[in-house]
C-alpha cells in the first residue's frame, strides 16, 4: 500500500494499534521497508485509537520498535508519537540516541475547552521535541483558539490540527497554522478509514491543493459558507492556478460564524473569498466597498482584499445572464414572461438581471412576504408556492428559473413546484448544478421542455471571480482543459 502512494508522501505513520496481534511483533522491520521517515505511534481507544491492552503492554510493544537500532538511521524511526500523560524517561532516552525524534502528543475528540495555551506551556519539556495538539473542534472560534495557543512556541516545532468538519482547512494549510507536517489518509481504497476526522485523502491533497508548495507567501483564496459539504470550485480555481504556475491556493472555509471567520481571515491573510450560503447578505455589512450590482441587490458573492478593505461584487449577476442568454439565443428578454422560484441571493440577482433585460416578471417562495420584498422594487408580480402560484405560473412560463437550493440531494420531495403541471414549451433554469439533473428538471424535460443547470453559470462566474482575484482576465483557452479534467 505504501509502495502505490510513495509519490505523495514523505513521511509514514505506522499506526501498530491498527494492526492485528500477530502483526505487531513484524513492526521493527518496518522502517527498512518503508524506505521513507516513519512515526511509530500505537494509540490507546481514549486518545481515539484501537489499543486497549493496558499501559505496560503498549510500552514494551513501543520499546520493541525502537530496540535494536541500526547505525543506519533510514532503518529506524524517525519519530516516536508519546502522549503528554506518557512518562518513561529510558524509552525517551533511548530514543534520542539513535535519532528518534519525540512528538509529545495531546488529544481532544471532544472538545473539553481545556486551556489549550496552558497545555501547550505544560507539555514543553526539551527544544527537540515536536508538540502535538489535536482537538476537535466545534466552531470557526475553536480554531480560532487553536491558532493562537501556537503562537505561544512559534520557535518550536509543532503540530496543530483542527479536526473535524470546520477544521478542515487547518490540514491544507498547515503552513500557515506553523505546522510541521499534516496527517493525511488513503481514504479511496475499500478499506481504509480516516484516522481522524476531518482527513483529506493524500491524492486529493497534493494534487488538488499542491500542498507540497504552499508556503508562507503563497495567496489564499476560498469559499465560506455553511454547511459547506459539496463545492467544485475548489477544483475549478486550483486547476487553473496550477496551469497558469500562480502562487495560488483556494481553500473549503466551512464556518459557523462570519465575525468569527473574519478574525481568521485576518490571521491567515486572506486574499479573496467567493462567499455562499447563508452569508451573500450578512456580508454586506463587513464590506468597506461594494460594487453597484452589490449596492442595488443587497447581495455579495465575492470579495477581494483591497487598500481599502474588503471590496464586494457579485459574479452571479454576470453568470445568470450570460448562461441564460445563451440558452434562449437572445440577446435580451423584451416581451418575455418569466417566473423565478426562491428568494435568497440567487433568486435576487436573478430578478436584478430579468429587470435589466426587459422582462416581465413572477417571484414565487414558500414565504410571501420575501417574495414581495424581492418583486416591488422591479414591479414584478408576487405570490407564494401555493395553488394560487401555480395558477399565476401559467402567465409567466416563457422562462422558469429555479433559483432556490431545492434538489441539491437529488430527493424528490425537493421538487419546489410539485404541484405545477409544465406545458412542454417552457424553457427552464435550475442553478443547481450537482446533482446534473435535478427532479425539477427531469419533470420539465420529460415534458418536453428545454432545460439547462447550473453548471455553465458556476463555471462564467468563477471567471469573473478570477479576474476580481488575481486581476487579469480569465485564460479562456484552459477553460476546456479544466472541464475534460472536471469529467
Amino acid at each position: 500500500m505504501l509502495t502505490k502512494y510513495s509519490k505523495y508522501a514523505d513521511i509514514a505513520e505506522l499506526r501498530v494499534d491498527c494492526l492485528k496481534p500477530d502483526e505487531r511483533f513484524l513492526i521493527r522491520n518496518f522502517p527498512q521497508l518503508a524506505d521513507i521517515p516513519v512515526i511509530l505511534t500505537i494509540r490507546r481507544d481514549i486518545d481515539g485509537g484501537y489499543f486497549n491492552s493496558g499501559e505496560g503492554a503498549r510500552i514494551n510493544l513501543m520499546a520493541k520498535g525502537l530496540a535494536f537500532a541500526d547505525a543506519d538511521r533510514r532503518r529506524n524511526y524517525a519519530y516516536v508519537d508519546i502522549e503528554e500523560d506518557l512518562n518513561v524517561p529510558n524509552l525517551e532516552e533511548a530514543a534520542r540516541t539513535f535519532g528518534t525524534r519525540i512528538i509529545r502528543s495531546y488529544h481532544d475528540r471532544k472538545n473539553t475547552g481545556i486551556d489549550l495555551s496552558a497545555k501547550i506551556c505544560s507539555m514543553q519539556r526539551s527544544g527537540d521535541e515536536i508538540v502535538k495538539i489535536a482537538v476537535n473542534v466545534n466552531s470557526t472560534a475553536d480554531v480560532i483558539n487553536l491558532l493562537e495557543a501556537g503562537k505561544g512556541i512559534a520557535k518550536q516545532d509543532k503540530i496543530l490540527i483542527a479536526m473535524g468538519h470546520y477544521g478542515v482547512y487547518s490540514r491544507i494549510l498547515s503552513e500557515q497554522f506553523g505546522s510541521y507536517l499534516c496527517y493525511s489518509s488513503i481514504l479511496e481504497e475499500p478499506d481504509a478509514i480516516p484516522a481522524a476526522p476531518g482527513q483529506i485523502d493524500i491524492r486529493e491533497l497534493v494534487n488538488l491543493y499542491n500542498f507540497r508548495n504552499i508556503k508562507k507567501e503563497t495567496k489564499i483564496f476560498g469559499i465560506v459558507g455553511n454547511p459547506l459539504t459539496a463545492t467544485s470550485s475548489p477544483f475549478f480555481f486550483n486547476t487553473i492556478f496550477n496551469m497558469e504556475g500562480i502562487n495560488a491556493v483556494y481553500v473549503p472555509f466551512p464556518s459557523d460564524s462570519l465575525d468569527d471567520f473574519f478574525k481568521l481571515a485576518e490571521e491567515l491573510n486572506v486574499s479573496g473569498l467567493t462567499i455562499t450560503v447563508p452569508y451573500k447578505e450578512k456580508i454586506i455589512s463587513m464590506l468597506n466597498e461594494k460594487s453597484l450590482e452589490v449596492e442595488a441587490i443587497g447581495v455579495c458573492n465575492s470579495i477581494k482584499r483591497s487598500q481599502n478593505g474588503w471590496y464586494g461584487i457579485n459574479t452571479d449577476v454576470q453568470g445568470f445572464s450570460g448562461t441564460l442568454l445563451e440558452f434562449l439565443n437572445r440577446q435580451n428578454l423584451k416581451r418575455m414572461r418569466a417566473t423565478i422560484i426562491g428568494a435568497g441571493g440567487a433568486a435576487k440577482s436573478a430578478a436584478f438581471e430579468l429587470h435589466r433585460l426587459g422582462a416581465k416578471a413572477l417571484i414565487l417562495n414558500r414565504t410571501e412576504h420575501k417574495a414581495r420584498s424581492i418583486a416591488v422594487p422591479y414591479e414584478f408580480a408576487w405570490n407564494c408556492l401555493d395553488k394560487h402560484g401555480m395558477e399565476m405560473m401559467n402567465k409567466y412560463r416563457d422562462i422558469i428559473i429555479q433559483a432556490s437550493s431545492a434538489g441539491m440531494t437529488g430527493s424528490d420531495c425537493e421538487d419546489p413546484a410539485p404541484m405545477y403541471n409544465f406545458h412542454g414549451k417552457e424553457q427552464v433554469m435550475d442553478i443547481v448544478s450537482n446533482p446534473k439533473i435535478t427532479h425539477f428538471l427531469k419533470r420539465a424535460s420529460d415534458a418536453g421542455c428545454k432545460i439547462i443547470n447550473g453548471y455553465d453559470m458556476l463555471i462564467r462566474q468563477a471567471q469573473y471571480q478570477y479576474l476580481h482575484f488575481i486581476g487579469r482576465e480569465f485564460p479562456r483557452h484552459l477553460l476546456s482543459r479544466v472541464h475534460l479534467e472536471k469529467e
